[in-house]
């Protein structure tokens, strides 16, 4: 008797009697992407080898690599920065005493779009959200005491990104570290930012050229370095589903793909530096399917669509955070347990590095505290849960399959579309992924505010609480000290040097060549970040977004 006749009876036999006294919770289940969960999934028709195959090869929906965590547990990469770069140095290095793997560097607003931290434009934001970085001595002090040969860096920078790196290679050089013995990232993902974030400077054009510039600088002398992390994470935060996180960020790669090859770039030699970031929210299984079809449908995309013959270029490595949204300000202490889920989903998933959100995020800046307990539940995941012990484990459920089956497909209809429309940039300049996105946003807000979704202590179990927790706060007085610092800086470095670098950096950003080596020449010689991008400014203006009507 055939499986789908069996199904049938157990429902009218055996589900119809209970369901006709004891009605159900809700008419549908359905995942917060809308695709509805059977009742109890069955086995589908698998091709196993075209679908799922071992860890480690094609198409690699069970992990990227052969063992796994049963080799090296995934980098624990706390995402921290605050104030001053002797601040941030400080939580550095004690993240790196408590057992962090990686660093993870938070820039604030000023650094993210280019002004320097006595530029107007400054005032009040300085050391806010991240660190303040302006020159190559803040970026010295920033990793002092660091040796970076032996750690891996994050940067969550974007529109400048190729700046901040040529600092990070220039104090590398300093501490006798060359730049092929440098590991970590640039997010230097623009795209999204037009999208999801904002934080852009430069037109699409010369941002797409600076991106470029830094497959093609690093494929040469940082060869260990991710020159992208192109990021779900930001449009997931702003109201993404799981399957438009997939299908927006993947379209975004594809873009930066063809304009690497556009530019003249073999996709064999750029493609395994490319690397991802996405979050993980609290709906379990949908998060564990969601990073097990992006691998499957991006090493499909780059053997079949790109034509890459190297392996290494077919795997998605990715970085996971937690999702920030869904931390509430009402009961913190809450967030550890969403936390804790949101984790195991990206482990589960076969993350590559993780960042845990601390409980107190909603409300400020996490402590020492609340850090150091996010550090401890990735601990707890690697050293008791047993979850990392045996490679994808949750492989065969019969629902995370049909799970992963459904966003790849449904992903893909949604590449499909934005092709169609000429591929990620003009999807952005229509507008089409922003109101994509607007829309999931509003349906879930409409979702929360009818308690059709519940957000525990937000919207039901409610309690009168007063927080009684350690707060961080940040000294206004910081953003006076930069001043001075740079003060300093201007008068005493070789101005005349400065001058001359400016008039060449001009000329060459008028030019089409690799921009990354004269970055790092403009910072060795003391110039600023501002200065820089002031330069950039000049000739390739600043991007105004469209008002769609």
């Amino acid at each position: 008797m055939s499986l789908d006749h069996e199904l049938e009876r157990w429902e009218k036999e055996t589900v119809q009697p209970v369901t006709a006294k004891f009605k159900e919770r809700k008419a549908e289940f359905t995942s917060p992407s809308g695709i509805s969960l059977p009742r109890a999934a069955v086995p589908g028709e698998t091709d196993y080898m075209q679908q799922l195959g071992f860890p480690g090869e094609y198409p690699f929906t069970r992990g990227v690599q052969p063992t796994m965590y049963r080799s090296r547990f995934w980098t624990m990469r706390q995402y921290a920065g605050f104030a001053s770069a002797e601040e941030s140095n400080k939580r550095y290095r004690y993240l790196l005493d408590q057992g962090q793997t990686g660093l993870s560097v938070a820039f604030d607003l000023p650094t993210q779009i280019g002004y320097d931290a006595d530029d107007p434009m400054s005032m009040g934001e300085v050391g806010k959200v991240g660190v303040s970085i302006s020159s190559l001595r803040d970026m010295e002090t920033l990793f002092a005491g660091i040796p970076l040969e032996k750690v891996s860096t994050s940067m969550t920078i974007n529109s400048p990104a190729a700046i901040l790196l040529a600092m990070y290679i220039a104090v590398g050089k300093k501490q006798g570290v060359s730049a092929s013995q440098l590991r970590g990232t640039i997010q230097n993902d623009i795209l999204k930012e037009y999208v999801a974030r904002g934080t852009y400077i430069f037109p699409p054009t010369p941002s797409l050229r600076l991106i470029t510039d830094s497959f093609q600088f690093c494929e040469k002398e940082v060869p260990n370095w991710n020159t992208i992390s192109i990021s779900g994470y930001h449009i997931r935060e702003a109201g993404s589903t799981a399957v438009q996180e997939v299908a927006f960020t993947l379209a975004d790669a594809i873009a930066y793909t063809q304009a690497a090859i556009d530019a003249g770039l073999e996709v064999d030699h750029f493609a395994s530096q490319l690397s991802f970031f996405f979050a993980a929210h609290n709906d379990f299984l949908e998060e564990v399917a969601k990073f097990r079809a992006a691998r499957r449908l991006w090493a499909r995309i780059m053997r079949e669509r790109f034509g890459a013959k190297d392996p290494k270029s077919w795997m998605l490595r990715f970085h996971t955070q937690t999702g920030g949204v869904t931390l509430t300000a009402q009961q913190p202490e809450n967030n550890i347990v969403r936390v804790a889920i949101q984790a195991l989903a990206a482990v589960m998933g076969g993350t590559q590095s993780l960042h845990t959100n601390s409980m107190d995020e909603a409300l400020w800046l996490p402590t020492e505290k609340s850090v150091r307990t996010a550090l401890r539940t990735q601990q707890i995941i690697a050293h008791e849960s047993g979850v990392a012990d045996t490679i994808d484990p949750l492989a065969g459920s019969y629902v995370v399959e049909y799970l992963t089956d459904e966003i790849e497909k449904r992903a893909l209809e949604y590449i499909k579309k934005i092709d169609d429309m000429g591929g990620a940039l003009a999807a952005i300049e229509r507008g089409y992924m922003q109101n994509e996105i607007q829309d999931s946003a509003y349906r879930y807000q409409k979702a929360v505010e009818s308690k059709e979704q519940i957000v525990v202590g937000m919207n039901a179990f409610q309690v009168e609480d007063k927080i009684e927790l350690e707060q961080l706060r940040v000294n206004p007085a910081i953003e006076q000290q930069q001043r001075a610092k740079l003060a300093e800086l201007r008068a005493s470095r070789d101005n005349f040097k400065v001058n001359e670098l400016l008039a060449q950096l001009e000329t060459a950003a008028k030019s089409s060549e690799n921009l990354i080596p004269l970055f790092v020449t403009c910072v060795e010689n003391d110039m600023t970040l501002g200065e820089i991008c002031g330069v950039l400014r000049k000739v390739w203006g600043e991007y105004q977004p469209p008002v769609w009507g």
